[in-house]
């Protein structure tokens, strides 16, 4: 299974061009996946820098046939002439899909700083090695107070994943909504979580549950011991970032660490001011 994920900055590389096919080309060097995890995704924002307000979400499920595409709108505004629009997260995958939640995360109010809703995509996919939830999402940059609150919120989240997937007594009913589907424990967390590896936010991701819940690990921990990550910001556009950091991570969970294979990041493309990181796990 190879799995990429990507903050693609509305497809504007370092060049300040936008280009979704270049952004899906980067991915196809990287190696033939079967998930992408894509981050700041937008529809018809037109004030975005080299932006002429295309429908992004469209552009690249167009270049990407044979995969389905979900989308996790965060942001979904209309503008004064009545006009949608929309930016968030979008995943594409080649597995069969059970089931998509998006999950809005919290949001408190912080007047000193500007911020936006953020999403947490997830979605419930088959495998090879059997069901798997995948989510991508994007923290708040410029809020600690919102970023601490919106990994509280994903913790939670799997931890509620992990009490559907224990509970085998609850009443049952077939057919309709409230058919029940597998949410499995087994889970990949991606994002560009707007913290550094050694931010005390990081440690809560993977702080283990009191309750029986698989913890969460860092993948690259897993493959590269104490290497430090490999930098995925600041390393081409160092306008925007005078110092390059790795602020992108994937974390599994800990039934499914032994699949983890290798974990890389793409150092040579400027497609973004973000760098993609590739996971591979066996089957």
């Amino acid at each position: 299974m190879n799995l990429i994920t990507w903050n693609i900055q509305s497809c504007r590389g370092c060049d300040g061009r936008v280009d979704p096919r270049r952004i899906v080309d980067a991915c196809r060097s990287m190696a033939d996946f079967d998930v992408l995890c894509f981050q700041e995704v937008a529809r018809n924002f037109s004030d975005l820098r080299g932006s002429s307000g295309e429908d992004q979400f469209g552009l690249l499920a167009g270049l990407l046939p044979g995969y389905t595409a979900l989308e996790g709108i965060a942001v979904d505004v209309f503008d004064a002439d009545g006009g949608r629009r929309q930016f968030g997260n979008l995943i594409f995958t080649r597995y069969p899909v059970v089931q998509v939640f998006a999950h809005l995360l919290p949001w408190p109010a912080d007047p000193a700083v500007p911020t936006m809703q953020r999403v947490a995509l997830e979605a419930v996919l088959a495998a090879p090695f059997g069901p798997l939830r995948v989510t991508t999402t994007h923290l708040e940059y410029y809020s600690e107070m919102q970023r601490r609150q919106q990994v509280n919120r994903l913790r939670e989240l799997h931890a509620e994943a992990t009490e559907h997937r224990n509970d085998r007594t609850h009443a049952k009913k077939e057919g309709g909504p409230f058919q029940t589907r597998p949410r499995p424990a087994s889970a990949i967390l991606t994002a560009d979580f707007n913290f550094r590896a050694h931010d005390a936010l990081h440690a809560r991701i993977v702080a283990p549950y009191s309750d029986g819940t698989p913890a969460y690990r860092d993948a690259w921990q897993l493959r590269h011991g104490e290497r430090p990550h490999d930098h995925t910001i600041g390393v081409h556009d160092h306008e925007q970032w005078p110092e390059a950091f790795a602020c992108d991570f994937i974390f599994v969970t800990e039934d499914i660490a032994g699949r983890v294979e290798d974990v890389s990041v793409n150092l040579d493309t400027d497609a973004s001011d973000h760098q993609p990181v590739l996971l591979r796990l066996r089957d």
